[in-house]
C-alpha cells in the first residue's frame, strides 16, 4: 500500500501497533477494507473501514479497552471517522451473513461514537446486511496490514445470501426519508453510486468503488446493457409491479446521466435529488431482487 495517503499509512501502523498492544498473540490479522480496499479513498470526504481478526472470543474488559485505545481521542483518525469491526477467525472464515462481530467501533471528528460490545446488541433497525457484505469486499480487494492475505481469512458469501443481503440493503435505504424537494440533497449521490455498486457485484461478480461502478454500468449501456438473468433491463421498467411511474425524475435526463451527475457530485459537483435517487434505487431493486 505504498500509494496511500502518508497521513493514513501512519495512522493505520499505530491502529495496529496498538491494536497489538491490547490482544497480544491474540490478534492474527488486521485489513484494511472499503474505500481503502477498492482503491477509492478520498482524503477528507472516505472513512477508514479496518477489520481486526482475532483467535477466539474478547472478554468484556478487553473489548473496553480495544475501544478506549483506538477511539479519535485516543487515536487521531486522519479521515471522516474511523468504522472497525473485529471478528473471531472463525467467524471471519464462515462465510456467514450474519454480522457475528466480537465488538464494534465508530469514532472520528466528524463521525458520531458508537461502540456495540456484540453482535447481538446490534439493533436491527440499523441494518444487520453490512457485515456479510464488508467480508465479502474484505474476500475480494482487503489490504493485509497484518496476518495472511485477506482472501484466505474472509470466505466470501453464497449467492443467495449476497443477493438476500443486497435486496435487504436496498430496502433499508428505501426506508429512510426522502429528502424533501427536487433541489440537490447532499448524501443522494452516495445513494444512487452505492445502488450501482450493488447491481454491479449482481451482474459481474465483482466488487467496485462507487464511482467506478457507476461508470461500468455506463458502459453495460444502462438501463438496456445484461442483466443478472442474461436478459435486458426493461428502459422503462419501475418497481416490480410495473409502475412506471416509479422510474420518477430518473427519467427526464436518464440512469448514465443520473450516474455522470453522481460522479460529478463527489468531485464538488450539485448532487442529484433526493426523489431522484429513491426512484434509482427502485429501479436497481427490480432488478436484484428477480
Amino acid at each position: 500500500m505504498t500509494d496511500l495517503d502518508p497521513a493514513l499509512r501512519d495512522y493505520l501502523a499505530d491502529l495496529v501497533a496498538a491494536a497489538r498492544d491490547v490482544l497480544g498473540d491474540e490478534l492474527v490479522g488486521a485489513y484494511a477494507a472499503g474505500s481503502v480496499g477498492l482503491g477509492a479513498y478520498q482524503p477528507g470526504r472516505s472513512d477508514v473501514d479496518v477489520a481486526l481478526v482475532c483467535a477466539g472470543a474478547l472478554d468484556p474488559a478487553r473489548k473496553q479497552e480495544l475501544v478506549a485505545r483506538l477511539r479519535h481521542e485516543a487515536l487521531p483518525c486522519p479521515a471522516r471517522g474511523l468504522e472497525l469491526v473485529v471478528y473471531r477467525r472463525a467467524v471471519a472464515g464462515s462465510g456467514t451473513p450474519e454480522p457475528g462481530f466480537e465488538v464494534e467501533l465508530n469514532t472520528g471528528a466528524r463521525m458520531p461514537f458508537r461502540a456495540t460490545w456484540a453482535a447481538a446488541d446490534r439493533p436491527a433497525e440499523d441494518g444487520l446486511f453490512w457485515y456479510g457484505l464488508d467480508r465479502s469486499i474484505l474476500h475480494q480487494c482487503g489490504h493485509a496490514l497484518l496476518g495472511p492475505p485477506a482472501a484466505e481469512t474472509f470466505a466470501d458469501l453464497s449467492p443467495a445470501d449476497l443477493r438476500r443481503l443486497l435486496t435487504d440493503a436496498l430496502r433499508w435505504w428505501l426506508a429512510l426519508p426522502t429528502p424533501p424537494g427536487d433541489g440537490p440533497a447532499p448524501g443522494a449521490e452516495d445513494a444512487v453510486l452505492g445502488a450501482c455498486r450493488s447491481l454491479v457485484k449482481v451482474r459481474h461478480g465483482v466488487w467496485l468503488s462507487k464511482a467506478d461502478a457507476g461508470r461500468r454500468l455506463i458502459a453495460d449501456g444502462w438501463p438496456t446493457g445484461p442483466s443478472a438473468d442474461g436478459g435486458a433491463t426493461d428502459p422503462a421498467a419501475g418497481d416490480r409491479t410495473g409502475d412506471r411511474r416509479s422510474a420518477g425524475p430518473t427519467a427526464g435526463g436518464g440512469p448514465a446521466e443520473l450516474i455522470e451527475r453522481s460522479i460529478a457530485a463527489r468531485a464538488g459537483g450539485p448532487p442529484p435529488s433526493g426523489p431522484e435517487a429513491r426512484a434509482f434505487q427502485r429501479r436497481v431493486l427490480a432488478e436484484i431482487s428477480r
